[in-house]
């Protein structure tokens, strides 16, 4: 049986077989030795960390019992507020920027003792597909560093999967948290639109945006997911959980479970992620699960009503910085609109800008009706469609990507291909539905393969339970040579 990371630690804090100053001290030393070679962290937190450890060693100490995310080392991306710790979104415009609250899903965690060791690389403004879209430039992945470790929550996934946290969070608007959890062989959930809370998420597309975990398996995918999912009068869509926490559901069985499969998921993906999910759909199989495929003609609009509506939401809330309020102000300029002009030309990277105008053009006047109101509509064919798949299948099963992690520098030179990489988690944030990302397999260079289980508004528990029971069943996950080995 597959075994949580979480629980294991918290049975060694509670047992007194490590103090949590040891197990921080543990994490915090590995990050020193190895964070040079993987980029994952761009801000650590070392003193705030251990003195949360202290705290949760003297409750140990009065025989205090714990919770099970209390003195637990992790990590969050650096576009979720922190009070007091510099969060800059990887982007020049925000390099010194220090937020004065706390997102809500810290708040949660902070609440609960949880051990901050510091803030996580990831694509500027949560705007790519490698990673390598960071002032700081890209992290890489743990499996192999001359590859990236996928985006835009690559710094997140390369903490966990190169075992420098235990777990993480991260944000979602396209794949962010799925996508680079299959590239670096580990667990990565998004969950339902509104589950989670968004408040003090800095936001790209914000009908769009998912704060979810990441981690090595599914069980502790679980037990965060449990600790973030409240409902937030902060947040104007929150809705929260709704029903029983999922832990309590985790690991029923599956036999009669209907799990479809979209011919259209496995169009264009590469042979060896296709042969990976067909071979999982065997494991579901010998577990007395029902494989049923069908058609999604609607999937082929995906792509371009996301790369409409995301980036035409990003070019709206990126209005925001223009140097008066707060962030980079360019040194010279001439007058009021030369410093805004000046201060987002240079405080921009190259990609936020190509999404801020692409934005920008489909809501000016002539363009509109033509690609932002059509975008809307066949967002509403695309819900449509997925509730009807829902009829006749518990969940979906697809590709997470339709390859594995590509090399260092790809992206610049290929774009295009890089665009695609999200061609099959899209969908996900497109309709607001959850979905998880496990191993299932690995390339011939030694590189994960994901698969994505998608279920219907609100079915987390759905989704986590037939992942953990793949997870349980197939073995994949194969762990790297980085971080701490406890």
């Amino acid at each position: 049986m597959s075994e949580s990371k979480i629980a294991g630690l918290h049975r060694m804090l509670e047992n007194k077989e490590i103090s949590c100053q040891e197990l921080t001290q543990a994490y915090l030393d590995a990050m020193e030795r190895d964070n040079g070679s993987l980029n994952a962290y761009v801000t650590a937190t070392p003193e705030s960390a251990l003195e949360t450890a202290a705290a949760v060693d003297e409750k140990l100490a009065r025989g205090e019992s714990i919770g099970l995310l209390e003195g637990i080392p992790m990590t969050l991306k650096d576009n979720i507020s922190t009070d007091g710790i510099r969060t800059t979104c990887c982007s020049k415009i925000l390099e010194n920027y220090v937020p004065i609250y706390d997102a809500t899903v810290w708040k949660l965690l902070r609440q609960q003792n949880a051990v901050l060791l510091g803030k996580t690389n990831m694509d500027e403004f949560a705007m790519g597909s490698s990673c390598e879209n960071s002032c700081f430039g890209g992290a890489k992945n743990p499996h192999n560093v001359n590859h990236v470790a996928g985006g835009s929550s690559g710094g997140v996934a390369s903490a966990v999967g190169g075992h420098l946290a235990v777990y993480g969070l991260g944000s979602d608007t396209g794949g962010s948290i799925r996508q680079p959890a299959s590239f670096c062989g580990i667990v990565g959930m998004k969950p339902t639109y509104g589950a989670v809370s968004r408040y003090g998420l800095i936001a790209y597309a914000s009908s769009f945006d998912q704060i979810g975990p990441i981690t090595t398996n599914v069980e502790d995918a679980a037990i965060v997911f449990d600790a973030i999912s409240a409902y937030d009068e902060m947040d104007s869509t929150s809705q929260g959980r709704q029903g029983e926490p999922v832990c309590r559901t985790l690991k029923n069985d599956i036999k009669g479970m209907k799990l479809g499969i979209a011919r259209e998921y496995l169009d264009g993906v590469r042979d060896d992620v296709r042969q990976a999910v067909e071979q999982a759909a065997e494991v579901y199989r010998s577990l007395g699960a029902e494989i049923v495929f069908f058609d999604l003609p609607a999937l082929k609009y995906a792509l371009p009503v996301y790369y409409i509506l995301a980036c035409a939401e990003a070019s709206s809330n990126l209005g925001r910085y223009d140097g008066i309020r707060y962030g980079y102000k360019a040194e010279s300029y001439s007058d009021v609109n030369d410093m805004i002009k000046k201060t987002r030309s240079t405080g921009f990277g190259e990609e936020v800008k190509k999404r801020i105008l692409l934005g920008t053009y489909v809501l000016s006047s002539g363009y509109y009706d033509a690609y932002y109101k059509k975008a809307q509509k066949l967002r509403g064919t695309l819900v449509s469609a997925f509730s009807d798949a829902f009829r006749s299948c518990d969940v979906i099963l697809a590709p997470t990507v339709p390859m594995t992690a590509f090399e260092n520098g790809h992206a610049v030179s290929d774009p295009v291909e890089t665009y695609l990489t999200d061609i099959c988690t899209v969908p996900v944030n497109i309709t607001g539905l959850p979905g998880i990302s496990v191993p299932c397999g690995y390339d011939a260079k030694g590189m994960p393969i994901g698969m994505q289980i998608i279920g219907n508004s609100f079915e987390e528990a759905k989704i986590l339970n037939a992942a953990w029971q793949y997870e349980n069943a197939a073995r994949i996950y194969k762990p790297s040579d980085f971080g701490v080995k406890l």
